[in-house]
Formats: C-alpha cells, structure tokens, sequence
C-alpha cells in the first residue's frame, strides 16, 4: 500500500525556540486527536532559529543554571528542551527540521532506530552530493566532518510512535561564533563547522532548504508536498502564528556579546 505524502513548510524568516517547540506541540496533539480515522498528516517543519541554546531531556534547571545566565548575556534564548541529546547551540545560518510523522504507518512499524540512521544518512548524502563533503564514521550520533569537525546534529523525540524535534546542520559560518561559547553535545575536542567553511563558497539558505525537502522525501520513502496553512484548521493557524511573532520580533544579534 502506498504511504501518504509528507506535508512540508518552509519558514521564511528565523522564529523562536519556544514558537517551534508550542508548534510541534500542537501539531502533535492534533495528530493524536484524528489518528482513530487515520485523518491525520504527517508533517515536516523547515526553518532557522533565532540564537538560542538549549538542554536535553538529561540535564536540569539547576545543572544548568550558569550557563543560563552566561549565555543569555550574550543575547541567545535559553531554553530546556524534552529532546534527546545534551547542550547545543539553533539560530540564524543553520537548517533545522522538525519531522512529526506516524512510525505506525510504514510496515513493519519503523523503529526508533532506522528513523534516525535514516536521518543520518540523509544528511550524509546532502552534503556528498550537493557539497562534494564527505563524513567521517565515528561513535557519535550526529554528522563529522573529520574527527573534531561537527556539521550536523540529531536530537528526537517519540511518543505514541509519533516523532518530533529532530536534525539540525550548519550552512553559514554564522552559527559557528555560538558553538564557541560552549561544550556542544558534550564534546569537549569537537568544534563546530558548517557548509561555506568547509568548502569555502557561500551558500543560498533558500535554496538549500528546498534540497533538504526532497533529500528527507527520498530518505524515508514518501512524496513530500507543499502544506497549504490557509487550508489547514488549527494546525494552520498555529504555523502562521509563528510566522506573525517572527516578522515582529525584528533582527537578531549576529553574534555574541563577549
């Protein structure tokens, strides 16, 4: 039986950490609500953050609390998050997607497992192909460069069998004054890269997002087609919300306050 398609959109300007995580929320609870009817889409979220760090699930309040303050002088958000993964580092020059689809709907069930390595992989083959940039094969989730050279990084979470949060990989050098600010993903000899560093030409975020569509349609079997908020009920309005807070909240910091 042919899968349905996946539904994308893509963000046009950077929006909030807390916009995306409330998003993904009610998209997952929608989800929820017409899956007895299998009436429910899955959906890609493709976007850029403004600067913000955030914490996974295993870290706390107070295990983190001057970091917290450390880096939010600097003029990033800061926020606790419930995916998987420890401290690291969205904003401005980096691609993010946020999938929430139905692991039910592929037969057998996809495992947690092959959903990531699947994710992986797909990264892996984006930056070969499109960027002639090769990974190196170590033990750690996420996407290298070489062994100290990080470009991509996977953190998700599953519930119901439904996913959300999700990749993350740097195109311009933008991001990569934050990553230095801090200890990403636990890491301590690993330094962040990114797309125009490691090939030394610039590159059109626009442009590269529309790839990361049809690289994440190709990856895990399924057509991807254009979501249409208008159209779309609560989910809809949720995602043009988060694109009304993004035009109003104005430029962002291009770089830390040191």
């Amino acid at each position: 039986m042919m899968l349905p398609p996946i539904f994308y959109h893509i963000f046009r300007q950077p929006i909030s950490y807390s916009s995306a995580l409330q998003l993904q929320e009610t998209i997952h609870q929608v989800q929820l609500a017409l899956r007895r009817a299998d009436a429910h889409k899955d959906i890609v979220l493709l976007l850029q953050h403004r600067p913000v760090y955030t914490a996974g699930r295993r870290q706390t309040a107070s295990s983190v609390e001057d970091e917290l303050r450390r880096l939010t002088r600097m003029g990033a958000d800061f926020v606790l998050s419930s995916r998987g993964g420890q401290l690291t580092y969205h904003g401005p020059g980096q691609i993010v997607g946020y999938p929430l689809i139905d692991l039910s709907r592929y037969t057998p069930v996809m495992t947690t497992r092959d959903y990531v390595c699947r994710m992986q992989k797909m990264i892996e083959r984006h930056l070969r192909e499109n960027h002639g940039l090769h990974h190196t094969p170590l033990e750690h989730t996420g996407v290298f460069l070489d062994p100290v050279t990080k470009i991509a990084s996977i953190g998700v979470q599953i519930r119901h069998r439904l996913t959300s949060h999700g990749f993350a990989f740097n195109v311009t050098r933008e991001p990569l004054a934050w990553f230095d600010q801090v200890v990403a993903c636990g890491l301590d000899d690993v330094k962040a890269g990114s797309v125009e560093s490691a090939t030394n030409m610039s590159v059109d975020i626009g442009e590269e997002l529309k790839k990361v569509v049809w690289a994440f349609g190709r990856a895990y079997d399924r057509e991807m087609v254009l979501l249409e908020p208008e159209k779309e009920g609560e989910i809809g309005k949720a995602i043009l919300a988060a694109e009304t807070g993004a035009s109003l909240a104005g430029l962002w910091p291009k770089k830390p306050k040191l």
